[in-house]
């Protein structure tokens, strides 16, 4: 499905839009990619939603990729005897083993593995941070803290560590399983949660054995600090805001999301921003100038995608929500500043011959009359790395790999087209000219670039780049075989 906008759109599925006429409705309104999220819904109910996904794909041939959000360890404080109690600043609380429920002067938090981590003067943040305790003792069993922001603590409410480095693995027992459960479904993008360093998503990447692309969830500081290993040991990336925004001083995030998305660009990797981007209209059917400033600032960015959550999963207007960030996209890349952005900000470093290849093809692009670029490309890398480029004509990439093009629908810029298997290069030329023409990038009149590597299906092999015309009757006369 021909797209008016670069960015792509990620969709959270869920109680409000787990309909096929919904599905349908969002991926027309401009949902590129799909987030099924493992923390909500049954492996049925899960299983439901792909197979509609992949029912509109066939329905509207249009290639969808399909995230799946894996929960991560969750960290929780156990129950009260009242259901909930008010702490208040200054006080003094324990955390601790003991089964016993919760009164106003302690909890159960049953985590061993946070009291074997905490030390003095280490912070504890429960409800999503609205309340904080500072560490002042601790032993492997308990912690003694002092409230120094107050406020309700009820049963179950979730406990973040900002300042140490856990001892936990990435995948709990309930992800292997979902892990093992979305990969043998067919998924595309498999998140991680809760990453704080590269050996938790190489652990990810073994389990899934090549099924699915990985995609590293940048929620903690310690991912943060370690971003780079863990860049480099990812597909892609999602800069997840909320929990990151509860374990680091807010006003810290926007550079940290500032600085990520430039590394991920600078890597050709997809990244997507995430949480809260349109959270208002979970209940109205129109969003606060600020949200709309916060998703026009990601474009600007140059992110790859944007993300909904609850405002499709669970909210009362999906679609309406869906076609806000649409048109926020297109009012964004029309306007003559972020072309300034994105060509100021784009990345030199070549090392490759593919590298050089769709470097060239862009400025070719750029400075000629050229209508399209279109690669060729088995594994994906090809178009990853024009995509990095952020050209100013749009990229199609033909592939005979349909896991590929799903794969692909979470980069800028990229519309993706199902070609066949290819013997000769006058054939990739033809087919490029037709997609170009099909989905209503040039006319007969007008030129492309190609890009292929020879031999062809093989990845890595990018290393020839063609001018061509999009009439076949030129491309016969003047191509070689």
């Amino acid at each position: 499905m021909k797209r008016d906008r670069n960015v792509k759109i990620v969709a959270t599925l869920g109680p409000a839009s787990s309909t096929y006429e919904m599905i349908r409705a969002l991926h027309e309104a401009g949902a590129d990619v799909f987030r099924l999220n493992m923390s909500h819904g049954t492996h049925e109910e899960i299983e439901e939603r792909h197979k509609i996904i992949r029912q509109v794909e066939r329905d509207l041939d249009s290639p969808i990729g399909i995230l799946a959000d894996l929960q991560g360890p969750k960290l929780r404080v156990g129950e009260f005897e009242n259901g909930s109690e008010e702490l208040e600043w200054g006080t003094s609380f324990r955390l601790d083993l003991d089964e016993t429920p919760g009164t106003q002067k302690r909890v159960q938090l049953p985590h061993p593995e946070i009291f074997a981590a905490l030390e003095p003067g280490s912070h504890l943040l429960v409800n999503d941070g609205k309340i904080r305790l500072r560490v002042t003792d601790c032993s492997k069993e308990h912690a003694d803290c002092t409230v120094e922001a107050g406020g309700t603590i009820s049963n179950r409410k979730g406990v973040n560590v900002p300042d140490v480095v856990l001892p936990l693995a990435a995948l709990s027992e309930k992800d292997r399983k979902d892990l093992e459960f979305s990969c043998a479904l067919g998924i595309d993008w498999l998140a991680l949660s809760f990453v704080q360093r590269a050996e938790d998503v190489e652990e990810a990447r073994e389990l899934a054995g090549g099924r699915a692309a990985i995609l590293a969830k940048i929620e903690k500081p310690s991912a943060v600090e370690h971003f780079d290993a863990i860049l480099a040991a990812s597909d892609g990336i999602m800069v997840a805001r909320g929990d990151l925004g509860v374990e680091l001083p807010v006003h810290s995030v926007p550079p940290i999301q500032k600085r990520l998305v430039r590394k991920c660009r600078a890597a050709a990797k997809p990244v997507i921003v995430a949480t809260q981007m349109l959270e208002s209209m979970i209940e109205s059917p129109m969003p606060t100038r600020a949200e709309v400033s916060d998703v026009s600032g990601a474009i600007y960015e140059g992110t790859d995608a944007v993300m909904l959550s609850a405002e499709s999963a669970a909210g009362q207007y999906p679609i309406e929500a869906v076609s806000t960030m649409h048109n926020v996209a297109v009012s964004v890349e029309n306007d003559p500043t972020y072309r300034e952005v994105i060509e100021a900000s784009r990345s030199a470093a070549r090392h490759t011959i593919a590298d050089g290849i769709v470097a060239a093809a862009r400025e070719i692009a750029e400075t000629t009359d050229i209508k399209a670029i279109c690669c060729f490309t088995s594994s994906g890398t090809t178009a990853a790395l024009t995509s990095r480029e952020r050209p100013r004509v749009p990229i199609i990439a033909m592939t005979p790999q349909r896991g590929t093009a799903r794969r692909l629908t979470l980069h800028w810029g990229v519309q993706c087209v199902i070609a066949g298997e290819l013997e000769r290069f006058k054939q990739a030329v033809v087919n490029s000219a037709r997609a170009a023409r099909a989905l209503g990038f040039a006319t007969e009149n007008d030129q492309i670039v190609v890009t292929a590597g020879v031999p062809f299906n093989q990845a890595g092999t990018t290393n020839i780049l063609r001018v061509a015309p999009c009439d076949e009757r030129l491309i016969f006369r003047t191509d070689p075989e």
